[in-house]
């Protein structure tokens, strides 16, 4: 997975998903994988009654999609199977039967943008502020869209993907409905985490997992609808423009 992993850990009937990437959290397709099957055995644990996702480190919460495995796309399968890798961790945590808290700790960019809108409640600091920047390398925020439409809006979610290089800030994000509350701190925003996160533990389960089918409704149709948007993506991607567009980010 290149460098990257994910851990879980599960105490007090909390199961705290982590993900970690060298290169600001991002997110190469192998890591897209484990951390969907993880969310997915995570909520089969008995033992679990809530789950939190977040990643490592002070910085990026999520730099979004792996430019390095990007730009080595060559063919229609490839891009088809690392943009499912979003697909998956996405339907994971719509199908998952408990609540899943989001903990953005700082900047979130694309691919990041639509874990944090995946989650059930979000919780950021101030210096989480988001940009959807997939129009700038020549593609578009296809598979994470539906996610981030969802949360904030067909209008909000609009402004991010046209403004593909400006950052909104975190406190746009919570206007939007993006993240419920905004701290200074990580450790205001970790207390007030595991203060929820501790009574949904000791909530009724079954109460819990039908608020979620009713949060969720409507969105059957996305097992099939984001891996129809990975193909865009897939097929967008190996076009000379994007490749050119990716190589001129990277150098940045």
């Amino acid at each position: 997975m290149n460098e990257g992993r994910v851990s879980v850990n599960v105490e007090n009937g909390i199961g705290s998903i982590t993900f970690f990437h060298p290169q600001s959290n991002s997110l190469p397709g192998e890591l897209l994988r484990t951390l969907a099957q993880t969310i997915t055995d995570t909520d089969n644990n008995d033992e679990v009654k809530v789950m939190i996702l977040k990643s490592e480190g002070e910085k990026a919460f999520c730099a979004g999609a792996s430019f390095d495995e990007l730009i080595a796309i060559n063919d229609t399968e490839t891009g088809l199977r690392f943009f499912s890798g979003f697909a998956l961790v996405i339907n994971a945590m719509r199908k998952s039967s408990k609540l899943i808290i989001g903990r953005v700790q700082n900047k979130a960019v694309g691919g990041g943008v639509g874990l944090a809108s995946s989650v059930d409640y979000c919780f950021a600091t101030n210096k989480a502020s988001v940009k959807l920047s997939e129009l700038a390398v020549g593609i578009g925020p296809f598979v994470v869209g539906p996610a981030v439409e969802r949360k904030v809006g067909l209008s909000a979610m609009s402004q991010l993907a046209i403004n593909a290089t400006e950052w909104a800030s975190a406190q746009w994000a919570k206007e939007k409905g993006l993240y419920t509350e905004i701290f200074e701190t990580e450790e205001e925003m970790d207390q007030a985490i595991q203060t929820l996160a501790q009574k949904l533990a000791n909530s009724n389960p079954e109460a819990m997992a039908d608020l979620k089918k009713i949060f969720w409704s409507g969105t059957e149709h996305w097992d099939t609808l984001l891996f129809e948007r990975a193909a865009i993506s897939g097929r967008l991607v190996l076009s000379t423009f994007t490749k050119n567009a990716i190589e001129k980010f990277k150098k940045g």
